[in-house]
């Protein structure tokens, strides 16, 4: 089983927009952080209601990059949020609908760390140094101490919808949530045999605004 160690655990188009002025940037976690002069706002529909997405393309090039690429690409489209962990984080990213499994093993490197893994913020789950692919996670509290443990890095934030994200059921173990192995070899089956269905992400886009 590919062990996503949460447990502790292109053309891209980025928009040169000013930082949200409604809520303010990632919080610093270590000095000589990089100015956040740059977003690109995303949304996804799911089956809980909206969640809209602010990314910070300085903060984390290599994350954003490839987040973007996904949601461009249709990856999170009814993909289930398979982990759910109450005072801890929500986690999605599998699909295993062709062509998106060729994602799974397309790993890209760390981007370093310099933000705190606030309330809200998201991150992309990995199992080790430069593992990061397609799953990620939304940080329901500090976390920060991820950053230290395991140099997990804020790339972007919720700024509508945490309430959404917080009401995502927990399905599947209370740790780990649904089997992972099976969501990408047999998802559609897998899932349809559940006693209780998760939340789904139904689209993704990527706004303009």
């Amino acid at each position: 089983m590919r062990a996503v160690v949460f447990a502790l655990l292109l053309t891209i188009a980025t928009w040169a927009q000013p930082v949200s002025t409604y809520l303010a940037p990632l919080p610093q976690f270590k000095a000589r952080a990089p100015l956040l002069t740059q977003v690109t706002r995303v949304r996804f529909v799911t089956t809980q209601g909206n969640i809209l997405m602010e990314l910070y393309p300085q903060a984390a090039p290599n994350a954003c990059a490839r987040f973007t690429e996904l949601v461009q690409k249709g990856f999170y489209d009814f993909t289930p949020v398979f982990r759910v962990v109450p005072n801890f984080v929500c986690q999605f990213g599998i699909n295993w609908r062709s062509p998106y499994p060729e994602y799974q093993n397309n790993n890209f490197k760390d981007d370093p760390s310099y933000f705190a893994l606030a309330p809200g913020t998201l991150a992309f789950a990995k199992a080790g140094p430069d593992t990061n692919s397609t799953q990620v996670f939304i940080n329901y509290q500090d976390n920060s101490r991820l950053v230290q443990q395991g140099n997990f890095t804020a790339f972007g934030k919720v700024i509508e919808g945490l309430d959404v994200a917080l009401s995502f059921p927990a399905v599947g173990d209370p740790g780990m949530g649904l089997d992972q192995d099976q969501l990408w070899n047999k998802g559609d089956q897998y899932l349809k045999k559940l006693p209780k269905q998760p939340a789904y992400i139904l689209f993704g886009e990527i706004l303009t605004q």
